[in-house]
């Protein structure tokens, strides 16, 4: 038998991890604190089902995952990102785009990242899941994750060798 769930020390825990998955899935603060709240709802509403407590984070991720793409499938028109068109096709080395690059251009360019990639790299990197849990929330196997994980990555830094540094004061290359 298991022990009751401590909700507040739940939410406590992973709200922000949660959060920031969500955000990364719907690129809106509104929306992401909505999905968040939505996700521990149907844990509150759904607690005497679960069976193992320290499976909790990844039922969570799996949770809002679900319900970000139930919500996707009933909307009647998708709604698009919109990429700022300042960015232009600089070629900047690994150095100096690591020294100057935000958090906001990352997830922009996160945003333009293969889909299969992109999730694999948010549940890592912003949700803070281990190898394990990633493939027990996208439900495929370590290696497939291990592997989107490493093409997702490499995907991510071409991305940013061509973004321009988001400091407007530099000199740009002629």
């Amino acid at each position: 038998m298991r022990a009751d769930l401590d909700l507040e020390t739940i939410v406590s825990e992973l709200y922000s991890p949660l959060y920031r998955f969500a955000f990364a899935l719907t690129r809106n603060e509104t929306q992401a604190g909505d999905l968040t709240q939505e996700t521990f709802l149907i844990l509150t509403r759904q607690q005497a089902q679960v069976r193992d407590v320290t499976k909790i984070k990844s039922w969570l991720f799996t949770t809002l995952r679900r319900e970000f793409l139930r919500g996707l499938r009933s909307q009647s028109s998708h709604p698009e990102v919109e990429l700022k068109p300042e960015h232009q096709d600089l070629l900047v080395s690994d150095s100096a785009v690591s020294q100057t690059i935000d958090a906001g251009t990352v997830l922009e360019v996160l945003a333009k990242i293969e889909e299969s990639y992109r999730m694999v790299l948010e549940l890592f990197y912003l949700a803070d899941l281990s190898y394990k849990e990633i493939a027990v929330t996208l439900d495929i196997p370590i290696g497939t994750v291990m592997s989107r994980l490493s093409r997702g990555k490499e995907q991510l830094r071409t991305l940013l060798a061509k973004t321009e540094p988001p400091n407007k004061n530099l000199p740009r290359p002629r």
